[in-house]
């Protein structure tokens, strides 16, 4: 059986802006929706699966959290590059795909917080070897003026889908368990795996860069992992440098549902303040679905630099709102819209500037390194926020997340002034 490719796309940019929705950008769009759908499902309950049925605290989350991204970029820091070498994109994805669909709904069969934690690692290694493939071969099936509308449409597809699983685990919550959400969780999983697999294309690459005289090819002589490393573009690695402090402040948004539930758990009782908790994280998931594709193309317009620091700025906001201005649920909402905010900003702007930095030839390598540079801050930042929050208080925890966050955020002002970011 041949396998159909399709080629670089090529095209004037008014054609661009009318027909960027087609192909592999709706696929992956589909593919992240139904992928989030099942995962986000899964994390909506998991803070509240721990504490009410597993009987562990901040610090098991935020491991469990932190140790599945730093598995997921083990895995990041070497996928794209093969994406890179083997010339094809889709092998990795499909197999990344497969593993999470697996995995991730066996937590359903857990009865000890270790458990959990192995497959959460193991199913997140899945999310780490389709990751950095994935969006190169999203960048390479666009043209650079509607880079930031595709990357838009997919983070606001995957955020659709990080809408659904969580308002599907409320509506499912008081009339099923923890252990059967996790369950059905499968189902939207492998769907997202039969629609790369049979739907989307590779994209046939060029020899050389693509048009850019500012982003050289990679060289033969830099086969070697670390040779494509050191020729990615410096001001790559400069952008790289800021990303990584903001990581180092960016924990997993389901710490911010754990801490919505202990706060609403005396006046609420446990099972209330749980699905208050999922109501609030989903609408988190909301807010960061709508602005995703206005902002990525709003940075298409005007540069994705200040917006982006923006986010970085804004996220800690979010977090300083979180440590003081907790008294009830009302206040709760704007915290939790701000956080929804940030995350769109970021996750679509990130990845749209990397294709602006990087060779298409590189592209692999490059959102690999961008990738595993986010994974290791999830690391750091989950792990060290909940241990704070458990041997210190919350207030500490979510003060130490702002002041890295805002450190990311004059880190990239400074070290990219003089440029537009697209």
């Amino acid at each position: 059986m041949v396998k159909r490719q399709i080629s670089e796309p090529s095209s004037t940019p008014n054609e661009d802006r009318r027909g960027w929705l087609k192909g592999n950008v709706f696929y992956m769009g589909l593919t992240s929706l139904l992928g989030d759908l099942s995962h986000e499902a899964a994390t909506a309950i998991l803070p509240s699966f721990l504490t009410v049925q597993l009987h562990v605290g901040p610090e098991a989350l935020g491991l469990i959290e932190g140790a599945s991204d730093g598995a997921s970029s083990m895995v990041k820091i070497f996928s794209g590059y093969w994406s890179d070498r083997m010339g094809k994109r889709k092998p990795l994805m499909n197999f990344g795909y497969a593993l999470t669909g697996v995995l991730g709904p066996m937590i359903a069969v857990t009865t000890a917080w270790p458990q959990v934690l192995l497959l959460r690692m193991s199913a997140w290694a899945g999310r780490g070897a389709r990751g950095p493939p994935r969006d190169a071969l999203l960048a390479d099936s666009v043209t650079a003026p509607v880079r930031g509308r595709a990357f838009g449409f997919q983070r606001a597809m995957d955020t659709v889908g990080a809408v659904l699983g969580p308002s599907l685990a409320l509506l499912l919550l008081p009339l099923i368990g923890y252990r059967e959400i996790f369950a059905l969780s499968a189902i939207p999983g492998l769907a997202a795996f039969l629609v790369v697999f049979f739907l989307v294309r590779e994209v046939q690459r060029p020899k050389g860069n693509d048009s850019d005289p500012q982003k050289p090819p990679l060289r033969k002589s830099d086969s070697s992992y670390i040779g494509s490393l050191k020729v990615l573009p410096r001001r790559f690695k400069l952008f790289l440098v800021a990303v990584c402090v903001f990581g180092l402040g960016n924990f997993a948004n389901s710490l911010f549902a754990l801490r919505a539930q202990q706060i609403l758990a005396p006046q609420y009782g446990d099972m209330q303040a749980s699905m208050l908790a999922i109501g609030l994280y989903t609408m988190l998931n909301v807010v960061y679905a709508v602005c995703s594709i206005p902002v990525g193309a709003l940075s298409d317009r005007v540069g994705r630099r200040e917006i982006l620091a923006f986010g970085y700025f804004l996220s800690s906001v979010a977090c300083l709102g979180m440590a003081f201005l907790t008294a009830d649920f009302w206040v709760l909402i704007p915290v939790f819209l701000m956080a929804g905010l940030f995350t769109g900003i970021t996750d679509t702007i990130e990845g749209a500037t990397a294709a602006d930095l990087l060779p298409q030839d590189a592209r692999g390598t490059g959102y690999g390194l961008l990738q595993t540079t986010n994974g290791i801050g999830d690391f750091v930042s989950s792990t060290m926020v909940g241990f704070l929050w458990t041997l210190v208080s919350p207030q500490v925890a979510f003060s130490y997340a702002a002041v890295l966050s805002a450190s990311g955020g004059a880190l990239l002002l400074y070290l990219t002034r003089g440029h537009r970011l697209s």
